[in-house]
Order: C-alpha cells, then sequence, then structure tokens
C-alpha cells in the first residue's frame, strides 16, 4: 500500500534536531512517499549530520530566509533537484533573547523586528520563492504556538506568533486561486532546540501537566508532525486558511 504523499515533493525547513518536529516531518514524509529537500541556517553541516538519520538521502540547502539572494536563488537549486513541488513546511522562529523570558515591556524594537522578520514574514517570503516550482497547486504548512493567549516567558514571540497565523491566513486568501492551501499546526510545547532558547520554558510546558485532556509528552514530536503530514497530503483538499491544533486539547480548556 502506498503512502499518503506517493509522488509529493516536499520542501522542509528547521531541521536541527533529531528531537524537532521538522524532523520527524522529515522522516514520515519519506515513509509516506515522498521525496524532500532540507534547508537550514545557519548550521547547514549540522543539518547534513542530522539528516542521515533519515530513512533515505536527502539534499541540504543553505537557506536564510531574511537574505533575498538565498531567497532568490532558491527555486533553481530545488528545480534541479526535484523538478517542482508539492509542499512547502515552514518550521522556523527565532526571537532575540532580550524579547523573550519576561523582559516584554522593555524590548527594543529592533529585536522585535527581528523575531517579526524571521518567525512570521518569512511564511511568505518563503513561499513566494518557492511559488515558481509549485505550478500545479500544494500545500504550505506552517507551525505556530497558540497565539490566542498569552504565556508566561513567551513575550515577543506570541505576537509574532500572532502575525504569522495572520499571515497564513492572508496567504491563504491569495494563493487559493492557484490551488495552494496554506494551513498551520499549532502545537503543545516540547523540549527542542526552540524551547531551550526560551528562559523559563519549563513554567510554560507546566501548564499543560494540569489542563491537557489528553497526557501530552513534551518529548514526543512525532504527534505535530503527523499533523503536518497530514495537511500535506490530499487528504485536506479544501482545507486552507485553518490552524490544526495538536495540543492534547489543551486549547479547547478554560481552567
Amino acid at each position: 500500500m502506498s503512502g499518503i504523499l506517493e509522488g509529493k515533493r516536499i520542501l522542509i525547513t528547521g531541521v536541527l534536531t533529531e528531537s524537532s518536529i521538522a524532523f520527524h516531518t522529515a522522516k514520515l514524509a519519506q515513509e509516506q512517499g515522498a521525496e524532500i529537500i532540507l534547508t537550514a541556517f545557519p548550521r547547514p553541516t549540522l543539518t547534513e549530520r542530522i539528516a542521515k538519520k533519515l530513512p533515505k538521502p536527502t539534499k541540504v540547502i543553505e537557506l536564510d530566509v531574511t537574505n533575498d539572494e538565498h531567497l532568490g536563488r532558491l527555486a533553481d537549486i530545488v528545480g534541479e533537484e526535484l523538478g517542482g513541488l508539492d509542499g512547502v513546511v515552514h518550521s522556523i522562529g527565532f526571537a532575540p533573547q532580550d524579547a523573550l523570558g519576561g523582559n516584554f515591556l522593555n524590548t527594543p524594537f529592533e529585536s522585535v523586528a527581528t523575531a517579526m522578520h524571521v518567525s512570521a514574514y518569512s511564511l511568505k517570503s518563503l513561499t513566494m520563492a518557492c511559488l515558481p516550482l509549485m505550478q500545479n497547486g500544494g500545500s504550505v504548512v506552517g507551525l505556530t504556538f497558540d497565539a490566542q493567549f498569552a504565556w508566561p516567558q513567551y513575550d515577543w514571540m506570541g505576537p509574532a506568533k500572532a502575525a504569522l497565523e495572520a499571515t497564513s491566513r492572508y496567504m491563504a486568501r491569495d494563493l487559493g486561486k492557484q490551488n495552494i492551501r496554506c494551513n498551520l499546526v499549532s502545537a503543545g510545547p516540547l523540549g527542542s532546540m526552540a524551547a531551550k532558547s526560551i528562559p523559563g520554558f519549563s513554567e510554560l510546558a507546566s501548564v499543560w501537566d494540569d489542563r491537557s485532556p489528553l497526557e501530552w509528552d513534551l518529548k514526543d514530536p512525532e504527534p505535530a508532525g503527523r499533523g503536518v503530514v497530514a495537511l500535506l497530503s490530499d487528504w485536506f483538499p479544501k482545507t486552507t486558511g485553518e490552524i490544526i491544533h495538536v495540543d492534547g486539547g489543551l486549547h479547547a480548556i478554560g481552567a
């Protein structure tokens, strides 16, 4: 029986560690029949080492999503490797340390601008860079952390994720005519490299111990990866502008 991504060509960003959602997305995508290509920044060699743990070999491209030169050459490089694309996974987020950890009211705009550029605007810039390769439509899937609420320690990454969520909706509006779907997976907290960069992350994560209807495992990124792979597949052919929660159900619980 063929997998749900059989014949699909997928570009995946953000594979930094084996514990990341992006890594498990890449692994599951290959297992489900996709050809994949990875992007990495600032250390492609790190991603190349992690990529060796995937079921099949895959090419790694250096890509800084804030660099117009990198974005401008992306379609040519990916086109030579895969011929085209059916899906793009945006697993990119960054905020300077002074934008996190309880410093919300004192964060300078320069740091806020960096967080917004890397974490939100890049969804649009990455997708537009890949657009020439998506002539037959496709699926763009990003990763968010529920921006309906103000979370402990998360500070300016919260507004950045809110901007990401709005960006995805506007992209869904404007790219639907090209049969390109744009959706997000809102995952619960995981002990990834991104999480470790947030001061006081354990305080944020502890919310899940008390309120999540389903038991939540900080060490298991596979459920979120499954959500991403499902949205990349043809099983959601008319779903766009959506946020799928893979968070143990916590988003539905008030207290």
